[in-house]
């Protein structure tokens, strides 16, 4: 029976084939990897994985994908997580775990977030997501495309931007282009926050006004002479600052401005 996509999932099922076989290249699964797929959808991706893979979880949300794949693929080889991506614990999995997925672009972005929870049990991780948003993700400071998703998921993770997938690609066709980006966790990190809750507070609280200058946007944190203690310039936006700069500010307040915990 056809599956018609469904709008509030988000769902675009990849159809085409070479652009499937070079998303499988680039992961490279060997036969003990523990993986887990987010999304399978009607198996693009899925199947081939399953040729080289012992065994696959994946998580998806659609009751009837989920009834489709539990009367498709034999339980020993494939287990499905009949659940919701955003409150799945990913943990629970062991490690370490690779991760793939052509992720909704309706909820890309908390996922991310999400996922970068368990960087410490994640070997690397393979997604299609909105191309915008791959930009936004390997993004250099003082470039528009720079903001609050390219710092906090750069302190986690060392990215690249892979693959170029048209729209074409999939059945029904998005809107936008699309990308696959690799993603893999620090293993040892060139900057380390204290309290990586402030850290994620201070970001969130510079890029808030992105034509605000710091001096605005972080008055809850940084005083005058808080910014020449810290050799900032209090003129500049948060565009310009890389990740090393807000962990450092983060560290600082952490250590200087016991308020800011809060």
């Amino acid at each position: 029976m056809k599956h018609i996509a469904r709008k509030r999932f988000g769902q675009h099922f990849l159809t085409d084939r070479q652009v499937i076989a070079d998303i499988v290249t680039v992961i490279r699964p060997q036969p003990d990897d523990l993986m887990v797929e987010i999304g399978p959808g009607l198996g693009a991706i899925t199947k081939p994985l399953l040729q080289t893979l012992r065994h696959l979880h994946v998580v998806e949300l659609d009751r009837d994908i989920v009834t489709r794949l539990h009367h498709d693929y034999d339980p020993v080889r494939l287990t499905v997580h009949s659940c919701d991506a955003l409150k799945f614990d990913f943990g629970s999995l062991g490690s370490p775990l690779r991760v793939v997925g052509n992720l909704p672009y309706n909820i890309s972005t908390p996922l991310l977030f999400h996922l970068a929870a368990f960087s410490s049990q994640i070997e690397d991780m393979h997604f299609m997501l909105q191309l915008e948003v791959v930009e936004r993700m390997v993004a250099e400071p003082s470039t528009p495309a720079y903001g609050r998703l390219s710092v906090m998921l750069q302190y986690s993770f060392v990215m690249e931007n892979l693959l170029h997938v048209p729209p074409q690609a999939f059945s029904p066709p998005p809107r936008v282009e699309s990308a696959v980006v690799r993603m893999l966790p620090w293993r040892e990190r060139p900057f380390l926050a204290q309290d990586e809750e402030l850290l994620a507070k201070i970001v969130l609280a510079a890029f808030s006004m992105r034509r605000k200058t710091l001096r605005n946007t972080l008055h809850a944190y940084l005083n005058d002479l808080d910014f020449e203690q810290l050799g900032v310039e209090p003129g500049l936006r948060a565009e310009n600052l890389g990740v090393a700069d807000f962990v450092r500010i983060a560290n600082y307040c952490y250590a200087a401005n016991p308020g800011a915990r809060t």
